[in-house]
């Protein structure tokens, strides 16, 4: 795995040296947390931004989640853009793992997978604890791609306390359209018998617990699968008036559209962090 990132490090230099004066590169960390609730060790990828001018921080923090079947490493094996804009902006980046189909919940039929209070009582904790962070809901941002852009929006609207700005890059944010989908029945039990488990715990449905001050940033390709979803999602909070930011632009459900995505995303946690 190793040689592999050592590969995007690379990369990201020749990316910083054609785009930016400033040729440091962040630097890779792996933070390993016990997780208490699922009784397992849990592997984290924390992009730490690099700076010529000796600034040590604190930095804020942007949380990036992968999708379905991926890891931790994901972001960082398949784009140089998550280095180059750590530095660029002097973001923290954490990429923790989610398991392969956890959807970043706590599962109310199987007690092996709460990535939820890992995520909002574990992991966070551990992050602050070990860095030096702005560890506050300001300077912390919540972001993710498809089963991650769920995760991003869900843990943001259920724990606003702990975060400011939340992001979706074609997420599947409404899981009661997927009925069939054998891995989110084994999340959530079969959708006819269980239907609560399917409302409660689909992104469309929780807009609503929205206070006032959490942003919001949701993008989507015209030719994924989830564009639908995703549109009706923004009209939910057209309809109760929740400010976001919402596009969509030529794209499917893949790493062309992601990382195009996530350059967009980075300047709106970084207008956010900066306080614009």
């Amino acid at each position: 795995m190793w040689g592999i990132l050592s590969g995007f490090r690379a990369l990201s230099q020749i990316v910083c040296g054609v785009l930016m004066v400033n040729s440091t590169i962040a630097q890779i960390d792996t933070l390993r947390v016990f997780s208490e609730v699922m009784q397992k060790e849990v592997d984290n990828l924390v992009i730490l931004p690099q700076t010529n001018d000796g600034f040590e921080g604190p930095f804020p923090v942007l949380y990036l989640l992968h999708g379905s079947g991926g890891n931790y490493t994901d972001w960082v094996s398949n784009t140089a853009a998550v280095q180059l804009y750590a530095d660029t902006y002097k973001i923290m980046v954490v990429c923790p793992d989610g398991g392969k189909t956890s959807w970043y919940i706590d599962s109310p039929v199987d007690s092996n997978v709460a990535y939820e209070t890992y995520m909002t009582k574990e992991l966070i904790l551990a992050v602050d604890k070990r860095y030096n962070t702005i560890s506050n809901k300001k300077g912390r941002g919540i972001a993710g791609l498809s089963m991650g852009g769920h995760g991003a929006l869900y843990l943001a609207l259920k724990h606003q306390y702990l975060f400011g700005a939340a992001g979706s890059m074609s997420g599947g944010l409404d899981l009661r359209a997927f009925p069939s989908n054998k891995n989110l029945i084994q999340l959530l039990g079969n959708k006819k018998e269980r239907p609560e488990y399917w409302e409660k715990n689909s992104v469309i449905n929780l807009v609503s617990l929205w206070q006032g001050e959490l942003k919001l940033a949701i993008d989507c390709g015209v030719d994924d699968y989830f564009i639908e979803v995703n549109r009706k999602t923004h009209q939910q909070l057209l309809k109760l008036k929740i400010p976001h930011d919402y596009t969509e632009r030529a794209g499917q459900h893949d790493w062309n559209f992601w990382a195009n995505s996530f350059d967009y995303q980075m300047l709106f946690f970084h207008k956010f962090f900066i306080g614009g």
